[in-house]
């Protein structure tokens, strides 16, 4: 079999291992949005939907969609993001994810201009540039646990390589993703990595900015990882509340495990041994720059 064919059916099985478990199980503990990532509380008496929609206008408003014809959402899950840029009135978003369910629901919902694709970034190909792109939690899910440190950075770089062709001269990426912080990959939690997200490994700030060099500058780097310890908490005790719902959904072995990963998850990040990084980047126009030693 074809190594790299290989590998994307099994990053495509991974994904749709922990996302197609079901939508009404995640109906339960998301929010009405079902956007599935961390949220960006600011105030205390913040509700997740608040802190939700915050997080989701804070990448909006990095890639100007408010002022842009085209956005591409890599990564779109229950189409969160889509469904505000459709209610911006741009023209045309696509949205791509490998999750059958995810990609059922968006188009579900019916939002003028906006399209879904069942397809990996890989083997994404369009004939027009994007103003604007967002990639909130798909980064994490780009590398193996057995890759090492330069085929890691290779396949950023490649993701960033195409961003770049995607995007007009004055466009914007902007990249949501856990990260490892105060921890070596080795130590990474094997349950979450063999029961959670399988064959998923978590970049590092250093291999995200060495893949970008010389592609992308980087404009803005954010840590919040207490957001999503916050998240994680929220999605818990929400989780907890309809328990007995979720049984009768998905069993009590899947709502166990989900109840254990984000517990694990929210002390990782109060921990400081994972963090949550809101990276915006902007292209560079022709590379690096190749003049006269002195300037």
């Amino acid at each position: 079999m074809n190594t790299a064919a290989s590998a994307d059916g099994a990053r495509a099985a991974a994904i749709q291992y922990h996302y197609d478990v079901g939508n009404d199980f995640y109906r339960l503990w998301l929010d009405p949005s079902l956007t599935y990532s961390c949220a960006m509380p600011a105030h205390p008496g913040d509700t997740l939907e608040i802190a939700q929609d915050r997080k989701l206008r804070y990448h909006l408003d990095a890639v100007r969609a408010d002022r842009a014809r085209d956005v591409l959402d890599i990564g779109c899950g229950w189409g969160g993001l889509l469904r505000r840029t459709s209610e911006l009135g741009v023209p045309r978003s696509v949205g791509l994810t490998l999750s059958e369910e995810q990609a059922a629901h968006v188009r579900g919902l019916d939002l003028p201009g906006v399209s879904v694709e069942v397809r990996d970034w890989l083997h994404y190909e369009t004939d027009r540039r994007f103003d604007g792109i967002v990639s909130i939690g798909a980064f994490e899910h780009f590398a193996t646990p057995d890759d090492s440190n330069a085929d890691k950075i290779a396949v950023y770089r490649e993701f960033f390589g195409r961003c770049r062709d995607w995007l007009h001269d004055d466009g914007t990426l902007s990249v949501q993703t856990i990260a490892y912080g105060n921890m070596s990959p080795q130590y990474a939690n094997s349950f979450i990595q063999r029961e959670v997200f399988p064959n998923a490994d978590l970049p590092t700030l250093a291999e995200i900015t060495a893949a970008a060099e010389g592609l992308f500058e980087v404009r803005t780097v954010r840590n919040d990882r207490l957001d999503y310890a916050w998240t994680c908490e929220q999605w818990t005790r929400r989780l907890r509340a309809r328990r007995d719902e979720a049984v009768a959904l998905v069993g009590p072995e899947v709502t166990e495990r989900y109840e254990r990963y984000l517990k694990l998850s929210a002390l990782g990040f109060r921990m400081g041994k994972i963090c949550l990084l809101r990276i915006v980047l902007d292209p560079y126009r022709d590379g690096y720059f190749v003049g006269r030693r002195d300037l």
